[in-house]
C-alpha cells in the first residue's frame, strides 16, 4: 500500500500558508533515490544522471539534484535557460531536442552542452548554423519492435525520434569528416518500464553497436546514453524496479561487450526523470462537492489542469484521504476536476473511504509530469509548488498563479488593466 509523506496535521498547517491545490515534494525522499541511483552505477567512472528537466522544471528541484551530483538533461530553450542559471554549463548538461528551433540550437553550442541530435539532417543543419562541436553524440532508433521476453514494451519504429541504423553509421563518418573527435550514442526505446530487464537489455544493444560503430568507422565513444525509461510501478499492488539490480544488469553487459574490446573507459550516462522525482510529489487537493446521480462523485479543488495524466492517458494514480488512511475502503467514487470536460476525472470508480466534504486528499506520485504537463483550460490557474524540507520545514518553490498572470499577456492592449496587477 502506497503511503503518503505527508500527514494530516502537515497537510493541515500546509494548507493554512497555501490554498489547496497544490503539488508538494519530499526533499529527502528525492535525495535519497538520487544518492542510490549513483550507488547502482558506481562501477562505471565516468556514470552520470542527467535529470530531464522536462519532468520537474523547477530550479529548486535542479538545485537539489546538483547538488546530489546530477546533470541536466534539456530539450528547449527555456529548459537550457533555467538550467544555465542554476549554475549548469558545459559537460554538465545534454541537449537532446526534435524539430529544434535555430536559437535552441545556438545555445545550447554556446553553453557547451553535449548536443544529442535527433536527425540526419540535423548534421547539416547544425554544421551551417554553428558548427560541428568536438564531441557529439546521435539519437539511434532501431525500428520495429522492443521486447522483454516475448512481452512488446513499446514501439520504436512509430517513433519520431532518432537515425536508422544506416544513417547512424553514415552521420558518424560525416560528423568525424567535419571534426568530431569524440563520440556519443543515445536511444530511448519503451516509457515506464517496470522492468528491471529493460536498462541491461537496452544497453546490450547499445554496447553491441558501439563496438561496429568503433571497427568500422573508426570513431572513439566517449560516452553512451541510456536516456529514460526506468519508470515506476503507480499501482500499490505492483514491485518497483529495483535500481541495484538493474545497475548490475547493465554491469555485467559492459564487461561481456564493452571491455573485451577494449572499450572499459566508455561513460554511461542516463536521463531519467520519472524514476527520479515522481514518488518524491504529491497532488494536495481538497473535497468541495458531491454529486448523487447514475453514478457516485468527490468534486475536488484540482482538476486535470494540474494534473493531466488520468485524463490524457487514462493512467493511475493512487489516492489517499488524509486521516482516514485505515478506514475500510467500502465507497465507489469517480473523483473529479471541475473542468468543462467529461475526462477531467483522477479516479473511476475506485473504491475509498467515505469521503465527507472538506477532506483533505492525496493523489500520488505526481512528482514528474505532473506541475509540468499543466495548462490553462477553462482560465484555470496553475497551482503553488511547495518543497517539504529535509528538518520537516516547508518552502515555496512556485507560487500560485492568479488572474493577472493569466491576463499579462493582454498587456499591451489596455483592455485587461484593471485585473493586471
Amino acid at each position: 500500500m502506497k503511503k503518503p509523506f505527508i500527514t494530516k496535521e502537515q497537510a493541515q498547517k500546509i494548507i493554512a500558508e497555501y490554498p489547496t491545490p497544490f503539488h508538494i515534494y519530499d526533499e529527502k525522499g528525492i535525495r535519497e533515490n538520487a544518492r542510490n541511483l549513483l550507488k547502482a552505477f558506481s562501477w562505471n567512472k565516468g556514470f552520470r544522471e542527467y535529470f530531464a528537466v522536462k519532468a520537474t522544471p523547477n530550479p529548486y528541484i535542479l538545485k537539489i539534484l546538483q547538488e546530489e551530483g546530477c546533470g541536466v538533461d534539456c530539450s528547449s530553450l527555456t529548459e537550457l535557460m533555467m538550467s544555465e542559471a542554476c549554475g549548469f554549463t558545459g559537460s554538465d548538461i545534454m541537449f537532446s531536442s526534435n524539430v529544434t528551433p535555430e536559437e535552441d540550437m545556438i545555445k545550447a553550442k554556446e553553453l557547451g552542452a553535449y548536443i544529442n541530435l535527433d536527425d540526419f539532417t540535423h548534421i547539416d543543419f547544425l554544421d551551417k548554423l554553428c558548427g560541428i562541436p568536438e564531441t557529439i553524440c546521435c539519437r539511434f532508433n532501431p525500428g520495429g519492435h522492443f521486447e522483454i521476453e516475448t512481452q512488446i514494451m513499446d514501439n520504436p519504429g512509430e517513433a519520431k525520434y532518432g537515425f536508422t541504423r544506416e544513417q547512424l553509421f553514415e552521420g558518424f563518418r560525416i560528423l568525424k569528416e567535419k571534426g568530431a573527435k569524440y563520440f556519443g550514442i543515445h536511444s530511448f526505446l519503451a516509457s515506464n518500464t517496470v522492468s528491471n530487464a529493460y536498462y541491461p537489455k537496452l544497453a546490450r544493444i547499445l554496447f553491441e553497436l558501439a563496438v561496429e560503430l568503433k571497427n568500422e568507422v573508426g570513431v572513439e565513444i566517449k560516452f553512451i546514453n541510456l536516456s529514460g525509461g526506468v519508470g515506476i510501478a503507480y499501482e500499490p499492488d505492483k514491485a518497483q524496479n529495483d535500481i541495484f539490480a538493474i545497475g548490475e544488469g547493465v554491469h555485467k553487459a559492459f564487461d561481456e561487450i564493452l571491455v573485451p574490446a577494449g572499450m572499459g573507459d566508455v561513460a554511461i550516462f542516463t536521463e531519467l526523470g520519472r524514476y527520479m522525482l515522481a514518488p518524491y510529489g504529491h497532488v494536495v487537493t481538497t473535497c468541495i462537492h458531491h454529486k448523487h446521480t447514475y453514478k457516485e462523485y468527490v468534486g475536488v479543488d484540482a482538476c486535470a489542469c494540474n494534473l493531466m495524466r488520468p485524463a490524457m492517458y487514462g493512467s493511475y494514480h493512487h489516492i489517499t484521504v488524509l486521516g482516514k488512511e485505515d478506514a475500510p475502503c467500502d465507497h465507489k467514487y469517480d473523483v473529479t476536476g471541475g473542468l468543462c470536460e467529461n475526462n477531467d476525472k483522477f479516479a473511476i470508480d475506485r473504491m475509498l473511504p467515505e469521503i465527507d466534504k472538506g477532506d483533505i486528499i492525496v493523489i500520488h506520485d505526481t512528482g514528474a509530469h505532473g506541475f509540468a504537463m499543466g495548462y490553462n483550460y477553462n482560465g484555470k490557474l496553475r497551482s503553488a509548488e511547495v518543497l517539504l524540507k529535509e528538518d520537516g520545514t516547508t518552502q515555496l518553490i512556485r507560487r500560485a498563479e492568479t488572474p493577472s498572470d493569466y491576463f499579462r499577456t493582454f498587456d499591451f492592449a489596455g483592455i485587461l488593466d484593471k485585473y493586471i496587477k
